[in-house]
């Protein structure tokens, strides 16, 4: 369970205990699908500032498969990792075309992307994959809803969710493994209520808010946030999925949210979208071919100090791959700091005045000296 240890202005400062170290909350996980993040070694991911990952159980059990896993005794070990693993179970799959072939409330059925054969999944299989990866927390499989599509189809997703977490909570075994439900209901108020009360009901060690941050926008986004989390105990980590702009970050974590994953940072960096401490810039733009200051001044990161925009510029109009690492290494870095500097105001109870402030530069008021800073 959480240990909650101070509030201010809804954001939440805790910590919580896992079998790989205690984690300072709210905390943000960069995806390390197949068991690696983006062109960044895990030495450097600790040097970011990144306590724990997550990867991806389904992926991890077709390649390299649980034979190998188990022979290195657990994910961790195999990919030299010494602090938290989340593993996702494979729901948020279920909204991609190259994955999913079916699916129904006794399970369902993916398609390898590697060699395309298809295979039937009950939530139990999920369980117990999770459970050979060794992850310090499972994910419960849900029934993630495409955004817009009716209200009678989101139902039908929450049922089967709801019925998956039942299921996966009677056959879980490992007491060293923290499991989360994770809670759906779409943006309709009384579907994102009754769901989170359900999932909380349930003896889950955390609660995650699936089915967001896929199109329905920040407004919908914060009010099935506000929904969800009054109906959530207040010692349960509350985990937003898939979310990671900064801009929604810092409003979440005002919102009461512990915790956030997201690809956002590095699909970002790879289309040359740049988080700056002024707003997010896009760095092929010919203004800044022959710019000597780096991406942002007040960064430290290993990018930052070595490089100037213009030639972070010309790695990305001549198409060098590594312009993605050097990009990856600066988005995590301002993701991970923006946490940091959080956690702190929040101790401080100075959380609103940085909100405030990172969300009024943020949005390139060079006018103003930011209370946002790097360390």
């Amino acid at each position: 369970m959480l240990k909650l240890i101070s509030e201010d202005s809804g954001a939440r400062y805790g910590k919580l205990k896992t079998s790989h170290g205690t984690i300072e909350t709210p905390f943000f996980m960069p995806i390390a699908t197949k068991g690696t993040a983006k062109q960044i070694s895990q030495d450097e991911l600790k040097e970011l500032g990144s306590d724990a990952i997550i990867a991806n159980a389904f992926i991890l059990h077709l390649k390299p498969g649980l034979d190998i896993i188990k022979k290195f005794k657990g994910i961790h070990s195999f990919m030299k990792w010494d602090r938290v693993v989340f593993t996702d179970s494979g729901g948020f799959q279920i909204l991609s075309k190259s994955f999913l072939h079916k699916a129904d409330e006794k399970g369902v059925y993916f398609k390898n992307p590697f060699d395309g054969s298809k295979r039937f999944f009950t939530p139990e299989d999920i369980i117990k994959i999770e459970e050979s990866i060794r992850a310090d927390v499972a994910m419960a499989l849900d029934f993630v809803p495409h955004y817009g599509h009716t209200k009678d189809y989101i139902s039908e997703c929450t049922r089967i969710t709801h019925l998956w977490a039942n299921r996966c909570i009677k056959v879980h075994d490992d007491k060293k493994q923290l499991l989360f439900g994770i809670c759906q209901g779409g943006t309709f108020r009384d579907l994102r209520e009754k769901s989170a009360k359900f999932i909380n009901g349930l003896d889950f060690d955390g609660v995650a808010l699936g089915g967001l941050g896929i199109g329905e926008g920040s407004k919908l986004m914060s009010n099935a946030i506000k929904w969800s989390t009054k109906n959530i105990d207040e010692d349960k980590t509350r985990y937003l999925m898939g979310v990671g702009s900064p801009e929604d970050i810092i409003e979440s974590i005002g919102l009461g949210i512990d915790c956030f994953d997201s690809r956002f940072p590095t699909m970002n960096a790879r289309h040359g979208g740049i988080f700056t401490s002024e707003g997010k810039i896009n760095i092929e733009k010919a203004c800044y071919r022959d710019d000597e200051n780096p991406l942002d001044e007040n960064c430290r990161c290993y990018t930052c100090r070595r490089f100037s925009r213009a030639y972070i510029h010309h790695l990305y109009r001549t198409y060098e791959p590594i312009r993605d690492r050097y990009g990856n290494i600066h988005n995590l870095f301002f993701v991970q700091n923006l946490i940091k500097q959080c956690r702190k105001a929040i101790k401080n109870c100075e959380f609103d005045n940085l909100k405030k402030e990172f969300l009024s530069n943020y949005k390139i008021n060079k006018n103003k000296k930011s209370i946002f800073t790097y360390s």
